[in-house]
């Protein structure tokens, strides 16, 4: 059973899914993030919200921190309370916000792991008729070529998909649609699928990519189907949805340079996400300098 929270959290919640429109996903990392600082205020005997202040905030971030929470999570949950306190000044239940000007603890950025071009031929030369098969190299290609997400990828549905223009439309986060292009191979990929799909797809079922019992496949099963993948194609690591929009923006970026483009296709809002793809193409360029330039050779013990 889920903890009861405050009233004005649950207020807070009501307005980020009827009006923001949050994914599941996201609203649930908001309800767990302010359910702990509602523990918190009941910890420290604090009966109403105006009686919280900075100093009490510094002291929730820095429990949380020695609980072993992560730089990048304490940034979140600091975010969480500052959009909650926003949410109060606007409703004008409170005039302050306490969270102002409070910073988590930076944590160090990790460059996400890629797959080169070779290994992506390695994963995608699928040669099995069996629906199942053609369904998740399908999805593989348009993960690579599109640079979806995963909840974007299992929302598709027959008419996200406009083949004459190679195109599709995804919904993103905050509900945000947008218009991606759809490679060759993809469109092939999706030409052998659809010439299948009714195998398995239930009559009234709209999903464009369907599980082995009819309906809309589902995260879980994405994320399984491609591990299995990664382990019959011997890949060196495990293989994950994430892995493949990872490899999409670091070879479009090495290939055009283009930091804007890129963040564009990837539906983000803010281009410092995308600039992590800058450190990772200079990281390959820097291995790269290592192993060929006289120079930059280490000298064997």
């Amino acid at each position: 059973m889920s903890q009861a929270l405050d009233p004005w959290i649950e207020d807070f919640l009501h307005y980020l899914r009827a009006e923001r429109q949050l994914s599941p996903h996201t609203w649930s990392n908001y309800r767990r993030d302010l359910g702990k600082l509602d523990q918190f205020r009941e910890q420290q005997k604090i009966e109403h919200w105006q009686q919280l202040d900075s100093h009490h905030l510094r002291q929730f971030i820095a429990s949380s921190h020695r609980q072993g929470l992560g730089g990048k999570s304490l940034q979140r949950r600091l975010s969480a309370v500052r959009s909650f306190y926003r949410f109060l000044n606007r409703e004008q239940r409170l005039d302050t916000n306490p969270a102002t000007g409070i910073r988590a603890p930076k944590s160090k950025r990790r460059l996400p792991h890629t797959l080169d071009a070779d290994q992506m031929g390695q994963l995608l030369s699928i040669s099995d008729d069996d629906p199942l098969a053609v369904r998740d190299q399908c999805i593989m290609e348009l993960f690579y070529s599109s640079g979806l997400r995963l909840s974007e990828l299992v929302g598709l549905d027959l008419d996200s998909i406009d083949l004459k223009a190679a195109q599709l439309i995804a919904i993103g986060k905050g509900n945000k649609s947008r218009q991606l292009p759809i490679g060759r191979l993809a469109l092939e990929a999706l030409g052998r699928w659809l010439s299948c799909r009714a195998q398995i797809a239930s009559e009234n079922c709209h999903a464009l990519f369907v599980s082995s019992r009819g309906n809309r496949i589902s995260q879980r099963q994405v994320q399984t189907r491609l591990k299995e993948w990664g382990i019959k194609q011997q890949l060196p690591d495990n293989l994950h949805p994430h892995k493949l929009r990872h490899s999409f923006a670091s070879h479009l970026l090495e290939s055009s340079g283009d930091l804007r483009a890129v963040q564009e296709l990837l539906g983000h809002s803010d281009i410092s996400t995308t600039q992590i793809y800058t450190h990772l193409d200079f990281q390959h360029l820097a291995d790269t300098y290592d192993k060929a330039h006289p120079r930059a050779q280490r000298r064997k013990r």
